[in-house]
C-alpha cells in the first residue's frame, strides 16, 4: 500500500536524525542520506550511522555551508567514508560546501561550591579540547600540522593553523568555509595556511 511505504519512510528518516527539532534543513539532510543508504553502495556502513543535528552557516561571498553534527562515538565511522559523503550530499545540495562535526559538551570550570561531590572534569570536556576537537573534524582529511596565534594590538587574536600540503589541492578552495564555520561555533578567527614542509 502506498500510504503504508509513505510512513515507513518518514519514520526511516527521522531515525537517521537523533535529538534533534524537525527543521526543514534536518529533513532535507535526512532524506538525501536516506537515498544514498537505498541507491549508492554506501548502504552498509549509512545504516548504522545518525546524524544529531543540521546547522546552516553564512560563508564569505553569500555563500553558504551545512554543518552536520553527528554522535562523538561514530565520527570514526563517518570520517572512514566521509570524501565520498559529502561529494554526494554536495551534488544534492547544488554546490553547498558540506562539513561533518561531533557533538561534543564543553562542561564549566568547577567551582568551589559546585564541585563539592561531581567527579572530575575530563580534559575532553573543556572548553579548549572542545574547540581543537571541532578544528580537527572541520578540515578533515587533512591534518593539522601546526599553529599559530597572533595576538593583534587592539588584543584580539588571530589563529593561523598550518595544514599538510598534501591535501593541499582537496580542500584549499573550502578554507573560507572551514574559517566561517568555525567562526559561527567558537567565535574565534582562524586563518588556514599550507606552509612548505621543513627539512
Amino acid at each position: 500500500c502506498l500510504i503504508h511505504f509513505y510512513k515507513r519512510r518518514m519514520s526511516q528518516e527521522k531515525s537517521k536524525i537523533i535529538k534533534a527539532q524537525d527543521e526543514e534543513l534536518e529533513k532535507q539532510v535526512a532524506q538525501a542520506m536516506l537515498d544514498l543508504e537505498v541507491n549508492s553502495d554506501l548502504k552498509a556502513p549509512l545504516r548504522e550511522l545518525n546524524t544529531t543535528a543540521v546547522r546552516e552557516v553564512e560563508c564569505a561571498g553569500g555563500k553558504k555551508a551545512i554543518c552536520i553534527f553527528v554522535p562523538v562515538p561514530q565520527l570514526k565511522a563517518f570520517q572512514k567514508i566521509q570524501t565520498r559523503l559529502v561529494r554526494e550530499l554536495e551534488k544534492k545540495f547544488s554546490g553547498k560546501h558540506v562539513v561533518f562535526i561531533a557533538q561534543r559538551r564543553i562542561l564549566s570550570k568547577p567551582t568551589r561550591k559546585a564541585n563539592k561531590l561531581k567527579q572530575k572534569r575530563p580534559f575532553s570536556r573543556t572548553l579548549t579540547a572542545v574547540h581543537n576537537a571541532i578544528l580537527d573534524d572541520l578540515v578533515y582529511p587533512a591534518e593539522i600540522v601546526g599553529k599559530r596565534i597572533r595576538i593583534r594590538l587592539d588584543g584580539t587574536r588571530l589563529f593561523k593553523v598550518h595544514l599538510d600540503k598534501t591535501q593541499q589541492t582537496n580542500i584549499e578552495h573550502k578554507t573560507d568555509t572551514f574559517a566561517a564555520v568555525y567562526k559561527k561555533l567558537t567565535g574565534k578567527e582562524v586563518v588556514f595556511e599550507f606552509p612548505e614542509p621543513y627539512l
